[in-house]
Formats: C-alpha cells, structure tokens, sequence
C-alpha cells in the first residue's frame, strides 16, 4: 500500500470523526463502615438521589454535608474499599415495577429473591392491567386532600371481632399494636388469605423478620391460594440497616402502581418499629443529632410521609385505594411509649392486642376497650352495622361487671343476664388462626347472638353451636344470605325466614 493511500485514509478518518462529550460526577469514598460511606467530591448530587460503586454495588445519598456525602449502601458493603471511584446517577432512587410481581418475594430494591427467575414485563397478565415495566420513585409526595374519596368501603377481614368492632374501610390507616407473640402478624395473614375473591391486591413488607417466619408465611398464603394477588417485600434480619430502611417504600411504591390502575390495594408493614431502629441506626452512624431514647427528631418525619400515602382516591383522579395496616411492637404493652404514640397519632384507629387476654385463651387478643375505628361504622355493610351496633359498649360493660362481680355474689337478674350475654360474646367473638369467616356467616352469628338466642346454651358448647348453625343456615336460610350478598341488608321476609331457622336448629341441637 503507497504512502498516499496510507495518508488519505488517515484524512478520511479525521474528517469522519467526531467526538462524544460524556460527563460523568464523580467522587471518591473517604470511609465506609456498617452500610454507610462517607463520599467527597459529588457537589451537585441530590438527596435520594442513587450512586454507583465500582463493583456494582448500589448506594442512596442520605446526608448533604458541606464538604462529603454520607451514602447508605444497598448490598454488601464489604467490597467496597477506601477510595474507591463513586458515580453519581442522576436519578432518585426507584424501583421496577410491573404486574408480573404478583406471586414473588422481592428484596428491598425490587430485586426478586424467590429463586422463580427474573420479574419479566412481556406478554399479557393475569390481572388485566399494563404489562410495560415502569419505574416507580420510592419517595412520592402523597395524594392531596382534593384527589381524596372519603373511606365507605369495607376490608372484610374474615375476623369476627374486627368487621363487627373495629372496622377497616378501603383507604384506611389501621394500626395494630402490641407486645410480641400476641398474634400481630396472626390477624394479618388472615385477613390477606380472606382477600380471595374480593378484588383486592395484597403487599406484605417484612421489615427485620426472621427468614424462618418469613418462608412459613409464603407457604401458608402459597398453601391458601393468596400468593396468587400477594407481593412480599422482604428485608430480613440479617440484612443490613439500609435495607430494613427502604423497604416500606419499595412496597408503597408497588402499591401505588397497582392503584393508579385503579385498583384496591392492602399493604401491611410488619413491623414498624424494627423500621424505626433502622433509621436510626443509620442516623447515629450519619452523625445526626439524636433525641428522644436516641431517635433523630425526623423520625415522626419517617412514618407520617409513608402512612400518608395511604388513600381512598376519587373517580377524577383514576379511583383505586390503599388501605395500610402498620405493625408496632410494644415493651410490656407501653402503648405511650415514643414510636407507638407517633403510630397512634398518624393512623386512623388501632386494634391493641393484650397479652393477659392472649394467655386466658382470647384470641385473637384483641382488647375492645383500648381499640378503636376512627372511621367506624361508615366502613361495614348495613346489615354488619345493624347486628354490631351495640356489641362494644355491650363488651365494655361486661368487662366492667366482670370485674366488679368477683367482689360481691349478691346480683340482680338484670346484671346477671348482662354477665352471661357478655360471656357469650366473648366466645362467639374468639376465633382460630387461618379461619376467616364470610360476612355472611359472621351476621347470622352475630344475629343469634344479640338477639338472645345462644342466652341458654352452655359457655362451653357455644362454639359447636355457632359452627352447626352456619352450616344449618346457609342450607336453609337461603332468602337471607341471597339479601346479605346483593343487598347488603336483609328486610322483614328474610328475617323471618332467619328466626325460623335459628330456632329450628336451636331445637336440633339441644
């Protein structure tokens, strides 16, 4: 080849060149310890916004100091080394999203951890909706006050004690509280496992669970046909802080992607108090200032803007709901202790388990007195609220007698009568773990029940009554339960036809 040839060739590529301006923030690690880095160089990154380690390790930058950023590191943060390259991403933190995450457990970055293979977005989906993959941002201001719906939906939980008492509506803030081993996570598998056929979608967050605990809930639902609308968020005890932090927002994200389908969704954060450890964990290590029992004073801050997201949206706005159901461990059921009363404080009632109540063999525990629905009974179906309505003050009472009556034997019938009838609820109102009842069965019970039919049967035989007699009714008062599931109430046919048969089987039985 000539030297003129060699030299055009060079012309021709120099003239065809042209070059790619590529800007790239980058900084450096300073220190790394316990998930956290400590990052100079990266003037203009933004809060929340995701950075990169060179060994594709994930990190969120939380502390926008004068001269470093303090990083939390989503992952193992023992690859990362003292000056190490950081880049920043330009992107606030987000996670993937798409209708094929029903079934999966995924991991606090959305990351599935199921061993089922990758969360594909191809092809159709069972639950009609989208099938593209999106992009959700785990920080989102929450819905304001004029795209809201008032709560007039109900969450049938299958639990007696709950859809007559303390009812949830769809777009609801519940709290359920108590000390551990009272059942917390109990009434909430339940009612998750109740959501069959009510077209509801269900986001469970694990937050600092053992992973034994966890894989036993998975079967259960497995087991239930509930993983089939379930998602698990899971950040598992042996995880890192970072990761017990971001959790709760990765699965209101998802949340929130199923309800701007407009679809209903119910999440449930299991538990809060572990989520509030762990930002403070990381705040201590952040060098944050510490406040009350060494929580950072945002850490009200930290709940209220997630439990906000929770919301009833109106047509307008594209419909759909998210009713939240946060877990709070108590310390010997100090329920004015520092995060419980910030829970309290945000939600819209809470269900108190009482461990006295656990060990008497109440369960669910569920202490009628200290509980409450601030949304009430605009969140039951008209026969619901009809047979429910004075069985808390009803309780409340009998608990009050109860107490006064181991002092004195000298009664009069009137408060006698009041003494069995309350014992009689308490036992209708107890139910067994992974039984959600129908509203169907529950008001015809709860009918039997007020009505004073079930006042002369033995305590000990109420149980066998109520169960023979949901089996009788539901063969015989077909008129009745034919009113419940369309119209929601029953009128005077139906209830004659009911009373008929509640005696007729009552006289069966005895």
């Amino acid at each position: 080849m000539s030297t003129n040839h060699i030299v055009e060739n060079l012309k021709r590529e120099i003239e065809n060149f042209t070059a790619e301006i590529k800007v790239e923030k980058v900084g450096k690690v300073l220190e790394v310890f316990d998930g956290i880095a400590k990052v100079s160089g990266l003037s203009d990154v933004k809060s929340s916004e995701m950075v990169t380690f060179p060994k594709g390790e994930t990190g969120v930058a939380l502390n926008l100091d004068e001269d470093t950023v303090g990083v939390i590191i989503l992952g193992d943060f023992s690859k990362i080394r003292e000056g190490d390259e950081v880049k920043a991403t330009g992107r606030i933190l987000e996670i993937p999203v798409s209708d094929k995450i029903l079934g999966r457990v995924i991991d606090a970055i959305g990351a599935p951890v199921d061993g089922k293979g990758p969360i594909s977005a191809k092809g159709g989906s069972a639950s009609g909706g989208k099938a593209s993959l999106d992009y959700y941002p785990i920080e989102k201001v929450a819905p304001g006050v004029i795209t809201r719906l008032s709560v007039s939906q109900p969450v049938i939980t299958g639990i007696k004690v709950i859809d007559s008492i303390i009812p949830i509506g769809r777009g609801q803030r519940e709290l359920i509280i108590g000390d551990r081993q009272t059942g917390k996570t109990a009434i909430v598998v339940d009612t998750i496992l109740n959501q069959k056929g009510q077209d509801m979608i269900c986001v469970y967050v694990s937050i600092g669970q053992k992973d034994s605990k966890l894989r036993k809930i998975e079967a259960r639902l497995e087991e239930g046909g509930a993983m089939d609308y379930t998602v698990i968020v899971s950040a598992g005890a042996s995880e890192a802080a970072p990761l017990a932090y971001i959790a709760p927002y990765t699965g209101v994200s998802i949340a929130e992607y199923f309800m701007d389908q407009g679809k209903d969704v119910l999440i449930i954060y299991d538990d809060l108090s572990k989520h509030a450890v762990a930002y403070r964990e990381i705040s201590l290590l952040l060098r944050r200032p510490p406040g009350r029992e060494a929580y950072p004073g945002d850490v009200f801050y930290l709940h209220s803007r997630l439990l906000e997201r929770a919301c009833r949206r109106n047509k307008e706005y594209g419909g759909g709901s998210i009713t939240a159901l946060p877990i709070i461990e108590t310390q010997a059921g100090d329920i004015t202790a520092y995060i419980p009363t910030n829970v309290i404080s945000i939600t819209d009632g809470q269900i108190f388990l009482e461990t006295d109540l656990f060990y008497k063999g109440i369960r669910p525990a569920v202490n009628v007195g200290s509980s409450v629905s601030r949304v009430g009974s605009s969140a039951q179906i008209k026969a619901m609220k009809k047979v429910a309505g004075t069985l808390k003050l009803d309780l409340a009472q009998f608990r009050e007698l109860e107490a006064f009556a181991q002092f004195g034997s000298d009664l009069d019938d009137a408060t006698k009568r009041q003494l069995e009838r309350g014992k009689r609820a308490v036992e209708v109102l107890k139910q067994v773990q992974y039984a959600p009842v129908s509203i169907e069965h529950q008001v015809v019970v709860l009918y039997a029940l007020t009505k004073g039919f079930m006042d002369d049967i033995a305590i000990d035989k109420i149980k066998e009554f109520e169960q023979g007699l949901m089996e009788y009714s539901q063969r015989h008062a077909k008129v009745f339960y034919k009113q419940i599931k369309e119209l929601k109430m029953w009128d005077d046919k139906g209830e004659e036809e009911l009373k008929k048969v509640i005696a007729d089987f009552k006289a069966s039985f005895k």
